[in-house]
């Protein structure tokens, strides 16, 4: 029988006070919309750190708490997802922010799959954007609630009432906005606080890496002191929907505020938001879809799996959300898809690539399991009573590579550190039928994919690779009986992933449908989730 926590175990009560007391929450966007600034920026407001490390433009911008790693700091942007949790007003926040670039789309479905809601960053002066609404889909489909920040209101952009109207006719949610902009994007004179139906004004700081000072005007000054904006601001705001709870956490209206993540404008308002209305961590549906209460023994799931947050270590971190019971670090649990006990002595939570032992850890919680080599996205884990939440499925590849090691001496390295990135779901490994274990195919749903590749490979395995285009674009599931009758056809390659699933690749779906036509009996099925 497997062991339990070494202290009693807390009474209902105390579990269910405390996922009440939690939120979590990812941020979805467009590349360069603001993200990263804006968890700093959050950070900031709940004094969690003392100083902000952004700077006006990517040029002159510091590394962001969130963005650790080395290829984040060089190209300013989100390549990996990233965990922070702070406190404010009472309230546990655990904030995840997720990459902006379609290329890691799949890495952001996972965080998505992890959280309660979700903060959907939109510039202000592009609107949503391609990759924003890709990413609001997939929350559309999880029901999870929005809140919408339009950032950069400090800059020049669109017409605040066309921005409501385009999210509304773009994604279906009728927006209630709780602060109203005063002025045009770009020159604009504060918010307008619906809830108290003051002016909010902000004294700017430099380069705001400090919290922008607020001051609360009347209403009844107000006009004196912004002239006719102020009258326009009122007539807008008064022609859109005032928030209602159950509507949002329906995921049928969202809550939109205006502000500048870069200057610190508008965020304290945000975080208010997050800890007043976003929902509190709650019971979780399992595969039969029923759920599994906050207070029962403790169960939980892994989101993302990372290597390479410690140079000196080189461990390897599976993020865990918490979604029953009391986590307690030595408490030996069952890992549901093998059967197997699991030790967890060494549990971290994160601040950034930051970090610190955790011993206690409630439902909504994020979790960071260390060494934790058994452990793929999707997994459960679970004490006592045996659970399996729904696993993650995985993208379906749209791009193929042949990877070499340049030095073939280190064959270990290689082979390794292909296997650790395959287990994290950076890239999808194949060995080729024709080409062998020592030219595997790594299949990838955005050429980036292979940039961080090649890096890790350099940087964390010590065995730089090469790497050749595959001509192929579409993976088919297939069974290993029809190997001989794929392997002759031209153009078709036939490979094993590293779960054992049989692939074949095609270098169209033009080729796929004429094989097809070709021998109707092959079963030949798609691969993965297409991201679209």
């Amino acid at each position: 029988m497997l062991e339990t926590a070494t202290a009693a175990l807390p009474d209902a009560g105390e579990v269910a006070q405390q996922a009440a007391r939690r939120r979590v929450v990812a941020v979805i966007s467009h590349p360069d919309a603001g993200k990263s600034t804006l968890t700093e920026a959050l950070l900031l407001h709940a004094r969690a750190i003392g100083r902000a490390g952004a700077t006006h433009g990517k040029a002159g911008r510091k590394a962001t708490v969130s963005d650790w790693m080395s290829m984040e700091q060089q190209r300013g942007i989100s390549i990996s997802s990233a965990a922070v949790q702070f406190e404010h007003d009472g309230v546990v926040v655990n904030l995840v922010d997720t990459p902006g670039h379609a290329d890691f789309s799949e890495d952001t479905y996972r965080v998505l799959a992890a959280v309660d809601s979700v903060i959907m960053l939109v510039d202000a002066a592009k609107g949503l954007e391609a990759q924003t609404m890709k990413l609001f889909d997939v929350c559309r489909r999880r029901k999870l609630p929005v809140i919408t920040m339009i950032n950069k209101w400090d800059r020049p952009g669109l017409d605040a009432l066309a921005l409501m109207d385009e999210i509304e006719t773009r994604t279906g949610l009728v927006p209630t906005p709780l602060t109203w902009p005063v002025g045009i994007a770009g020159d604009f004179a504060g918010l307008v606080e619906r809830r108290t139906g003051e002016l909010a004004q902000f004294t700017r700081t430099a380069g705001g890496a400090t919290i922008a000072e607020e001051h609360l005007v009347a209403p009844s000054e107000a006009e004196a002191l912004v002239g006719s904006r102020w009258g326009t601001a009122q007539d807008e705001i008064g022609l859109l929907e005032g928030h209602d709870q159950e509507l949002f956490l329906a995921a049928a209206t969202t809550p939109v505020l205006f502000g500048a993540a870069v200057l610190n404008i508008g965020i304290g308002r945000l975080l208010d938001v997050i800890v007043e209305h976003a929902p509190a961590a709650e019971a979780r549906r399992d595969t039969a879809g029923e759920p599994r209460p906050v207070d029962e023994p403790f169960s939980g799931f892994v989101f993302k799996v990372q290597s390479g947050m410690n140079a000196a270590h080189r461990d390897r971190i599976a993020f865990i959300r918490v979604c029953s019971g009391l986590f307690e670090r030595g408490m030996t649990l069952t890992h549901q898809p093998t059967g197997r006990p699991f030790a967890t002595k060494y549990a971290h939570q994160f601040f950034g690539r930051e970090r610190e032992t955790v011993d206690l850890a409630w439902p909504g919680d994020v979790v960071g399991l260390v060494n934790a080599n058994a452990l793929r996205p999707g997994d459960t884990l679970y004490l006592d009573r045996h659970v399996e939440f729904p696993p993650i499925p995985r993208f379906a590849p749209e791009h193929f590579q042949v990877v070499n090691a340049r030095d073939t001496s280190k064959h270990k390295q290689f082979h390794k550190g292909l296997s650790q990135l395959d287990r994290e779901g950076v890239i999808q490994l194949l060995t080729s039928q024709l080409r062998g274990p020592q030219q595997p195919i790594l299949g990838a749903v955005g050429q980036m994919q292979y940039e961080v590749v090649a890096d890790r490979m350099t940087h964390e395995f010590n065995c730089p690779v090469s790497l050749e285009p595959l001509a192929h674009t579409v993976a088919q599931r297939t069974v290993p009986a029809a190997q001989d009758v794929l392997g002759s056809e031209s153009n078709v390659e036939v490979a094993t992933g590293s779960d054992g699933t049989t692939i074949a690749l095609f270098p169209n779906t033009w080729r796929l449908a004429t094989v097809r036509r070709n021998h109707p009996d092959l079963e030949l099925a798609g691969l993965g989730v297409a991201e679209d």
